[in-house]
C-alpha cells in the first residue's frame, strides 16, 4: 500500500466507516452487506493511488483529495440551482426518456415515469430484490485490483438499476441527465448496474452537469454493465461539468455471446479532473466492441482516458479510436490496452489515438499497448501527436475563410472519426456544437 499519510481523507475513511455503515446500510441486505465490509479491507491495503502506480504515473490524484470533504449531500440543496444545471444539459430535437439524477439520487419529479414495457429503473439501494441485482452486482468488477472501485463499494449510496428483458429493443433513447450541486465540498459515489439480458436493445446517454465555482465535488462512480447474449448496448457519456468538479469514473462491462457494445466518451473543458476507465471484458465467441473517445482539455485541466479490452475467446473483435486536441495549460492523457488470452483465436482487434496540440504548453502522454498470447489473430495500435497544418490553414484563409473559422473548421475535421460514429443525429449536432464552441477565436498555433 502506498503511503497514505499526506492524503487526511484516508483516515477519515477509515476511522469513519463502522459509524456511517451502521446508519447508511441497516437496511441492507446481508449478502450487499458483506460486500460492502470485503470491498473496505480491500481499500485498506489499496488506499489511494500514487504516481508510484504504473495506471496512475502520469495522473496525480491525490492532490484532488487534500480538502475536507462531506459524505452525506443533500439530493437537492438549491432546487434552482438543479435547474439551471438541467437547462444546461438540454439537447435540442433529442427525443428521449428522461431520468435525472441530483448528487446521484434519482428525482421522479424531474423524471419522465411513463417508462416502456419490459425496462425496470429503480434507486440502486430499491434493487437489493431483483433477481439481476443479486446475481449480477459486485460481480462483473474486481475490487482487490482497483483503488476507487473498492472505495465505491464499500461507501456508496446512491445510482441507478436499470433492467431491459429478454427479447425488449427500447424504442429511443435512456437520457440520464446526472447533476452535481452544493454549496459545500461533497465526495459523492454513486453506484449504477445496468442489465440487458438476451436479445435486448438499449441505448443510454450518460450528461454529467455541474457549476460549483463555491465548492468542490469529488464524484467517484462505479458502473457494471452486463451485456448478454445478442443483446446491445450503446452508452454515451457527455462530461461537460464546469471548474472545481473532479470525478473518477470507471466502468466494467461483460459480453456474452453474439453481443455488441458500443462506448461513446465525449469530454469537454471546465473540470479540474476528469479520470474515466473503461474495461471491456469479452467473456464469449463472438462478441463485438466500438471504443470511441473525444476529449478537449483547456486552462489546467487534466483528463485521463484508461481502457482494457480483454479478449478471452475466440472469434471476437473491438475497435478503439481516441482524438484529443489539448490546448492552453491542458493535460492529457490515454493509456490503452488490448489484451489476447492464448486461447482467443480468430481475434481482430484495432485501437488508435491521435493528439492535436493547439497550445506550446498543453501535454498528452499516449500509451497503446498490445498483450497477446495468442497467435492466429489481427492486432495493431497506434498513437499519433500534431498540430493544425500551417499549409491548411494558409489555403483556406486563402480562399476568404477568416482564421478562426479556419482553426474550428480543421478541429471539426480532426475530430470527424469519433463524431461521424454517433448514431443520434440531435447528439452528434450538438457535440459539434460544443467542439466549436471551445475552440478560442485566437491562440498562436503551435511551432512545428
Amino acid at each position: 500500500m502506498a503511503n497514505q499519510v499526506s492524503v487526511p481523507l484516508y483516515l477519515d475513511l477509515l476511522n469513519g466507516f463502522e459509524g456511517w455503515l451502521a446508519m447508511e446500510g441497516s437496511e441492507e441486505n446481508e449478502s450487499v452487506l458483506q460486500l460492502r465490509q470485503k470491498a473496505f479491507e480491500q481499500f485498506k491495503q489499496l488506499g489511494f493511488p500514487s504516481r508510484k502506480v504504473e495506471d496512475w504515473k502520469y495522473t496525480p490524484v491525490q492532490p484532488f483529495l487534500q480538502e475536507p470533504f462531506e459524505f452525506s449531500p443533500v439530493a437537492v440543496q438549491n432546487a434552482a440551482h438543479a435547474a439551471i444545471n438541467l437547462e444546461k444539459a438540454y439537447i435540442d430535437g433529442l427525443e428521449a426518456y428522461k431520468i435525472v439524477l441530483v448528487n446521484g439520487k434519482f428525482q421522479s419529479a424531474l423524471s419522465d415515469n411513463n417508462l416502456p414495457a419490459g425496462v425496470t429503473i429503480k434507486p440502486i439501494l430499491e434493487a437489493q430484490e431483483e433477481p439481476a441485482f443479486a446475481q449480477y452486482f459486485g460481480k462483473v468488477v474486481n475490487t482487490s485490483k482497483y483503488h476507487f472501485p473498492a472505495l465505491n463499494t464499500a461507501f456508496f449510496s446512491d445510482g441507478l438499476f436499470i433492467e431491459v428483458a429478454a427479447n425488449t429493443v427500447v424504442d429511443k433513447p435512456f437520457y440520464l441527465v446526472q447533476i452535481y450541486t452544493g454549496n459545500k465540498n461533497l465526495f459523492v459515489q454513486p453506484r449504477n448496474l445496468v442489465v440487458a439480458n438476451r436479445s435486448a436493445g438499449i441505448t443510454i446517454i450518460e450528461s454529467i452537469v455541474s457549476e460549483n465555482p463555491e465548492s468542490n465535488l469529488f464524484v467517484n462512480t462505479l458502473t457494471e454493465v452486463v451485456v448478454k447474449e445478442n443483446a446491445q448496448v450503446n452508452h454515451y457519456l457527455l462530461q461537460t461539468a464546469g471548474k472545481g468538479f473532479r470525478q473518477v469514473n470507471h466502468t466494467e462491462v461483460s459480453q456474452k455471446r453474439d453481443s455488441v457494445y458500443s462506448n461513446y466518451t465525449f469530454s469537454l473543458p471546465g473540470a479540474d479532473l476528469l479520470r474515466n476507465n473503461l474495461h471491456v471484458n469479452l467473456d464469449d465467441e463472438h462478441t463485438e466492441s466500438h471504443l470511441y473517445g473525444l476529449y478537449l482539455v483547456a486552462d489546467r485541466q487534466l483528463t485521463d482516458n484508461h481502457s482494457f479490452v480483454s479478449h478471452l475467446h475466440p472469434n471476437c473483435q473491438s475497435n478503439e479510436v481516441y482524438k484529443g486536441v489539448l490546448l492552453d495549460k491542458g493535460t492529457g492523457v490515454f493509456n490503452g490496452k488490448i489484451f489476447v488470452e492464448r486461447d482467443a483465436q480468430k481475434t481482430n482487434a484495432f485501437q488508435q489515438n491521435n493528439n492535436l496540440l493547439l497550445s506550446n504548453t498543453a501535454t498528452i502522454n499516449s500509451k497503446p499497448q498490445l498483450e497477446i498470447y495468442a497467435d492466429d489473430v489481427k492486432c495493431s495500435h497506434g498513437s499519433t501527436v500534431g498540430q493544425l497544418s500551417q499549409e491548411a490553414m494558409f489555403y483556406l484563409k486563402s480562399r476568404g475563410i477568416a482564421e478562426q473559422t479556419a482553426r474550428r473548421l480543421l478541429v471539426s475535421a480532426f475530430a470527424f472519426d469519433v463524431t461521424q460514429n454517433i448514431q443520434i443525429p440531435a447528439l452528434e449536432e450538438h457535440i459539434n456544437n460544443l467542439i466549436i464552441q471551445h475552440i478560442p477565436a485566437e491562440q498562436e498555433l503551435v511551432k512545428a
